[in-house]
């Protein structure tokens, strides 16, 4: 058997011409004969590809010549051989190959003349539109800017002069501090800085010098320290001695925690208006809130004594109601606090939002 034997033995038997009885002939063969099963498999590939070009008859003709042209040259002595079939196989993929090759290779140049311009055309198009689309961004970033720079507060350019803490009395921008934080030589500007690291300007409302209160209001139309209202009440009355009570404030750029007790009902020189508290503070805590277990206002930071004392003094609840007394009509004050079921990490976290830093500018 030779390999058009072969070959028509493939196509035979791939095109249904070919008797059930050779079929099985066949099947069986290939079963038993390595060689055959490998040159009928490699035949049945290339009629398969060939099908799909639509070129066997021409390829049928080229491998016979092939063939015929193998027999009558004069053999080379050689060292190893290839079997036939691979030869075969090498020279119908080479010429599939250079085919396809040259149809791909003039498709692309007649296309590519064809559609130059519009490429040209189209890549100019591109780069408009990118124009444009900057162009286009370029004004809402204007718009954007001009709308950011209407809203937000102007920082003073002056060097911040002193320091201490905030916080908030109503949820529309009143808020107590230290009287002394803000009337430390005169003050120019007060600003607090929010834990959203954004600065408003705040202006006095009313202040009590000896009780050292002060309240104040932030400047900006509709503000608000956060979207709900402000979550303690300021407690009536003056707390129990050794009342366990805590403290968040800003000695530095940090909020910083503090716990301890009250030591004392009274405060510096016996001052009723003050609680003597055994709490660690440092300077930029002053106009801290000082709250109850249950997260209610008991007063705020004012001072700290000498070190061989180490006592923190806080002005009372009941001294910073009678500096809201005057302006209390234009307040809505909480009754009740919202922290006192939770836990202390709670409550912090509740709290951030309305303790902020107070900074004072003056040329």
């Amino acid at each position: 058997m030779n390999a058009n034997n072969i070959w028509e033995i493939a196509e035979s038997y791939l095109d249904g011409t070919m008797l059930p009885a050779d079929v099985a002939s066949v099947n069986a063969r290939l079963k038993t004969d390595p060689t055959f099963a490998a040159e009928f498999n490699e035949n049945i590939n290339l009629i398969n590809s060939l099908n799909s070009n639509g070129k066997q008859k021409r390829f049928r003709t080229m491998l016979t010549d092939i063939h015929n042209k193998q027999l009558t040259e004069k053999p080379v002595k050689k060292t190893f051989a290839l079997p036939a079939y691979f030869w075969r196989t090498a020279a119908v993929a080479a010429g599939v190959a250079l085919i396809t090759s040259i149809g791909t290779y003039s498709l692309f140049i007649n296309s590519a003349n064809k559609n130059a311009s519009q490429y040209s055309t189209i890549s100019r198009e591109v780069e408009h539109l990118k124009n444009v689309q900057k162009r286009q961004q370029e004004q809402q970033n204007a718009i954007i800017d001009s709308i950011k720079k209407k809203n937000a507060p102007v920082i003073p350019t002056s060097e911040v002069r002193f320091t201490g803490t905030g916080f908030a009395i109503t949820n529309d921008g009143y808020f107590a501090t230290a009287y002394h934080v803000i009337n430390y030589g005169k003050f120019d500007s007060v600003y607090i800085e929010c834990n959203d690291d954004k600065y408003y300007k705040a202006v006095l409302v009313n202040y009590n010098e000896k009780t050292d209160i002060a309240i104040l209001k932030v400047e900006k139309k509709n503000f608000k320290f956060a979207k709900s209202e402000v979550p303690y009440a300021i407690n009536n009355g003056k707390a129990s001695l050794a009342a366990q009570i805590f403290t968040i404030g800003y000695p530095k750029d940090d909020m910083v925690y503090s716990e301890g007790y009250i030591s004392a009902k009274n405060g510096y020189n016996g001052d009723a208006g003050q609680y003597t508290l055994a709490l660690p503070a440092g300077h930029g805590q002053s106009g801290s809130p000082v709250l109850d277990a249950n997260g209610n206002i008991s007063g705020m930071l004012t001072a700290i004594s000498g070190p061989e004392e180490a006592n923190t003094y806080a002005a009372n609840s009941n001294a910073l109601i009678d500096v809201l007394e005057p302006i209390r009509a234009n307040m809505h004050l909480p009754k009740n606090s919202k922290l006192a079921k939770l836990s202390r990490e709670k409550q912090i976290e509740q709290l951030e939002a309305y303790t902020f830093s107070v900074k004072v500018y003056k040329k």
